[in-house]
């Protein structure tokens, strides 16, 4: 495994920032790491690429623990926080090249062309770094923390206020990098997880509450929602006396939302209800989850 949490906690005072965690990440993997502000992501990720110590338990990275060997552990990850460390007076090649001696690089030259190549920072490349958009700021991270060749790389919030275009140019790179390294993701934008991770884990009060693959966790969730249109409006009580509804939302009229339990077939029963009211179905669906609705389920 790249990376392997076990048992770990963290406080502050009283307060538990984590409590407890438990996740592994295999090589070739990107993992969408999800939790509402506060739940403990940042805090995990700092604690992965040694910045923080945990409180209890143990972290391993690509075989190394954090506590006995953490220099190797920080050669083996790459890290984008949130706020990205950069340095506006100076020009991208002079940052790599300050980057790559921090890490004792040899071939300074090339490696710092060769990663300007992969992030696609070629026309940008001559300018200084407070010059450049978001976008290419974000690249130049990204640079940074790909440049010593890292089998780990933990991204927080990496395409965060970023545009169209530039959200598309960054996924794709992510998915490139994911190919041949192990990618944790921090983000609250659902349809980039969707887009890019193999693997969801979502945090909840310093506590892991899911950890599956996107469409698993769908899946898994104990309700479906149906979605129902009619001429006329249905009868809202004989409706919530069908067995296995657990709620009826009125959508505007003569469309409902029920919310029903996984497994309860009220399809068959909604139309024989119209039937007998003579009330014609104009539309009658499953309503696919999103990954949104997963994730407001798990942490509200």
């Amino acid at each position: 495994m790249s990376i392997e949490v076990e048992g770990v906690s963290k406080y502050y005072g009283d307060q538990a920032a984590l409590d407890k965690v438990n996740f592994s990440l295999g090589k070739g993997e990107i993992v969408g790491f999800l939790g509402p502000n506060g739940a403990g992501k940042s805090t995990m990720m700092k604690i992965i690429s040694c910045y923080l110590p945990p409180s209890e338990g143990t972290v391993k990275v690509a075989g190394y623990d954090i506590f006995d060997h953490s220099i190797k552990v920080r050669k083996k990850v790459g890290y984008l926080p949130e706020t990205n460390p950069l340095y506006p007076e100076m020009y991208i090649r002079e940052y790599l090249r300050f980057v790559a001696g921090i890490y004792k690089l040899k071939n300074k030259s090339n490696l710092i062309e060769e990663m300007i190549e992969t992030v696609g920072l070629q026309r940008e490349a001559h300018k200084k770094i407070g010059q450049i958009s978001k976008g290419y700021k974000q690249r130049v991270g990204l640079a940074q923390a790909l440049i010593h060749n890292p089998d780990v790389l933990i991204l927080d919030e990496p395409t965060s206020g970023l545009d169209p275009n530039q959200l598309e140019d960054i996924r794709g790179l992510i998915r490139k990098i994911g190919s041949e390294k192990t990618v944790l993701l921090s983000t609250h934008i659902m349809q980039e997880v969707e887009a890019i991770c193999d693997r969801v884990v979502i945090i909840n009060q310093g506590k892991i509450v899911a950890d599956s693959s996107v469409s698993e966790l769908k899946e898994e969730r104990d309700v479906n929602a149906t979605l129902v249109s009619t001429n006329k409006g249905l009868n809202l009580d004989k409706i919530r006396q069908i067995e296995g509804v657990l709620k009826v939302q009125n959508l505007k009229k003569g469309t409902l939302r029920i919310i029903s339990e996984r497994g309860a077939s009220i399809g068959p029963k909604i139309t024989a209800l119209a039937s007998e009211d003579g009330i014609e179905i104009e539309e009658l669906r499953k309503e696919e989850r999103t990954l949104e609705d997963v994730f407001k389920s798990l942490t509200k």
